[in-house]
């Protein structure tokens, strides 16, 4: 007998401004909404770059009953006129479609009474706050071991913190290789083990040198990678982390790591090393770059036949792009 369909909520808030927990919150949105109907599409754009009749297009039914995730990305930033349209549909939500609006919690007005519509409306709330202090952190990578398969104890948790750093992303990554490193059983002694014999060879360090351009270093760290079973999408994952996060220190220009750190909401040991890495790099070739770490995010996924041809092709694209003018 088959399980019934789950039937996403048509209205879903996702409230803060910790990225890894809102991305994860937006894929959980797309991935329920699939398993209700598989060929769910998903359109995703500012709220502050649309007008009230593009919302009208994006969420009126489709003659063929399409499923359809319309995410409203960066709702703080939303203006005035476009506050009466969110507010008339989040009364009368379209059949099956479901309305995901990503809000910091900060912001201007219109963006709070857009949240304030929404939760009056019946929406599903996913909390993404900031995680700052040490014992958030801590329940944090307890989570992500569990989330993984595995067990742990609480000087393990505060061995890896010390080892890898405050980087949600890089706490979640390192977590789910220890699991599948350790066979579940993330101790202490396993955590240092494996920060001892793959420091050299974890998906970060592949990336840190393919954004400097190091071609040579980051294809023997690639293969290293591979050959020692450092999972595929660790590997994406680590390339895309490292080209969003100087592309987002380039933007915000030359300054102090520390101004920068609270402004962009990262580590300022992440800021100065983004800033070091950011040296040689255009606006072109970071285009080029977030294209390059988004297809091959999607073909380590299923698309490409040869997940590690995908990312050696990546490696290159990304220090071809550092190049470019």
């Amino acid at each position: 007998m088959n399980s019934p369909a789950v039937t996403p909520p048509p209205l879903q808030l996702v409230l803060g401004e910790e990225e890894l927990l809102v991305e994860r919150a937006v894929r959980a949105a797309l991935d329920t909404a699939r398993l209700a109907d598989a060929s769910a599409d998903l359109t995703r754009v500012r709220v502050a770059e649309l007008t009230g009749p593009e919302l009208a297009e994006l969420v009126s039914p489709s003659l063929f009953a399409e499923a359809r995730v319309i995410v409203l990305d960066a709702a703080h930033d939303a203006t005035q006129d476009i506050v009466a349209p969110v507010v008339a549909y989040a009364k009368s939500p379209s059949e099956g479609i479901v309305l995901v609006v990503v809000h910091n919690g900060g912001g201007r007005k219109a963006g709070k009474d857009i949240v304030a519509a929404l939760r009056k409306g019946g929406a599903a709330v996913t909390e993404c706050a900031k995680i700052t202090k040490p014992a958030e952190r801590e329940a944090f990578v307890r989570n992500e071991i569990r989330r993984a398969g595995g067990k742990t104890d609480p000087a393990a948790v505060a061995a890896l913190i010390d080892s890898v750093g405050s980087d949600l992303r890089e706490l979640a990554a390192a977590s789910a290789q220890l699991v599948a490193d350790a066979a579940g059983a993330v101790t202490e002694e396993a955590v240092r083990r494996y920060h001892r014999g793959r420091a050299d060879v974890t998906g970060f360090a592949v990336a840190e040198k393919a954004v400097t351009g190091d071609v040579a270093g980051a294809l023997e760290a690639l293969r290293w990678a591979m050959q020692l079973g450092v999972a595929h999408v660790l590997v994406a994952d680590a390339l895309a982390d490292a080209v969003r996060t100087v592309a987002r220190v380039a933007g915000a220009g030359r300054a102090d790591p520390f101004r920068l750190a609270g402004e962009l909401g990262m580590p300022a040991w992440k800021v100065k090393k983004a800033l070091a890495q950011s040296r040689g790099w255009k606006p072109a070739g970071l285009a080029e770059a977030m294209k390059v770490v988004a297809d091959v995010n999607a073909d380590v996924k299923g698309v490409a036949a040869d997940p590690d041809y995908a990312l050696e092709r990546a490696v290159l694209k990304i220090a071809r792009a550092h190049r470019r003018e």
